[in-house]
């Protein structure tokens, strides 16, 4: 008997029809890649993904944060024998010592001589033999042991089941570059596109001196935590002093944020274009801020020449949080080192901008000039 991981994948990859290789091909390609540099045995027994390997701990704790991945359980495996089989659910049974139990199997090999109510049946009756403590419960029980019959039988109860990050596999639907700020919004809504299966890179406005190096590392740090989970991540560092300046003295003061998120929009845009990027991705979510009215969401959308995704556009703020957590950005995204956004941000500025009145305004800019100029600035990070 040898323990191993079961990998199960997200039920949606099943229902792509004639697509189904196609994804399954990437899940394969991006479970390997997470893994590279460990020694592990994959493989397939009917349809069913297992990995093998000495240290399944730290195994698992990669595997689970691939996107497409739906739960990974710790399984025995045995010979599809039923002495085997029966052997090992007792052992399991007598580490978790549950007030009651119930047997599940899935026969997957039809050849085995008994089918799943029959193995069920011997295998709950061949514990109770055993065990004088041990009692059935098929409705509602404390602890479920689980039986996969395929070339092998896989043995496991419930309590080893755990949570993966589910999705679709990273890089099946498209690209996008997302605005990543120093905060906790934005790197949330990466890992959100990520998780649809949409390829992420990231760009950073930098405004050396008024921001700090370590507000740039700690988007640095950001980014790392989303190559996590996507296996490879790019950042563009772009410098934006000279634009902030040129707001600053050209435009009025209430029309600083919006005049400034449509360059952050003209930038990502041109970004995306010299790399072959689709898309772009924002953290905004309706009402947070002042730019991010309805009035100002139009506006600075104004300035992309391809889709803009906000994937939090209807989130709380305190849903934002908690999924932070869960990815472990939140500790990061919150020490104190402001962005470009919170050091310009005007005393009283406008919430509800006409797109007539902003253009006026950005008339007085030499804007191509100045994205141009920005973006040949740029500095890139491979994580």
């Amino acid at each position: 008997m040898r323990k191993l991981i079961l990998i199960k994948y997200a039920s949606e990859i099943f229902l792509k029809g004639l697509n189904r290789n196609k994804f399954e091909k990437k899940l394969k390609e991006n479970i390997k890649n997470v893994l590279k540099g460990m020694t592990y045995e994959f493989f397939i027994d009917q349809n069913r993904w297992f990995v093998y390997g000495e240290d399944l701990e730290e195994l698992a704790a990669k595997i689970r944060r691939v996107f497409g991945i739906k739960e990974i359980c710790i399984v025995n495996e045995v010979d599809a024998e039923m002495q085997f089989i029966k052997k090992a659910a007792l052992e399991l049974y007598n580490k978790v010592r549950p007030v009651d139990f119930k047997i599940e199997t899935n026969r997957a090999n039809k050849a085995f001589q008994h089918n799943s109510m029959e193995t069920s049946r011997e295998v709950g009756g061949y514990i109770l033999e055993n065990s004088e403590e041990a009692k059935v419960n098929v409705v509602n029980p404390h602890c479920k042991i689980l039986v996969e019959i395929r070339k092998k039988a896989y043995v496991y109860t419930d309590a080893n089941k755990i949570e993966a990050v589910g999705g679709m596999p990273y890089g099946m639907n498209g690209s996008t570059m997302l605005m990543l700020s120093g905060g906790i919004d934005s790197p949330v809504a990466g890992y959100m596109m990520a998780r649809r299966g949409v390829e992420l890179s990231c760009v950073y406005y930098h405004s050396h001196p008024y921001t700090s190096e370590r507000a740039k590392e700690k988007v640095m740090d950001l980014a790392k935590i989303l190559s996590g989970y996507t296996g490879k991540l790019k950042l563009y560092v772009i410098p934006f002093t000279e634009i902030q300046m040129e707001i600053m003295e050209k435009c009025r003061e209430d029309e600083l944020t919006i005049i400034m998120r449509r360059f952050m929009m003209h930038v990502a845009c041109n970004l995306s274009k010299k790399h072959g990027i689709d898309s772009v991705t924002t953290g905004e979510s309706i009402g947070q801020v002042a730019s991010q009215t309805m009035e100002g969401l139009i506006v600075s959308s104004d300035a992309a020449d391809r889709p803009v995704f906000r994937p939090l556009i209807a989130f709380d703020k305190t849903d934002i949080m908690d999924i932070s957590r869960e990815i472990g950005a939140y500790e990061t995204s919150i020490l104190p080192y402001e962005d470009c956004c919170t050091i310009f941000t005007p005393k009283h500025p406008k919430t509800k901008p006409r797109l007539k009145e902003i253009l006026a305004s950005e008339s007085s800019l030499e804007v191509d000039a100045l994205i141009e100029r920005a973006v040949e600035g740029v500095e890139i990070y491979d994580f």
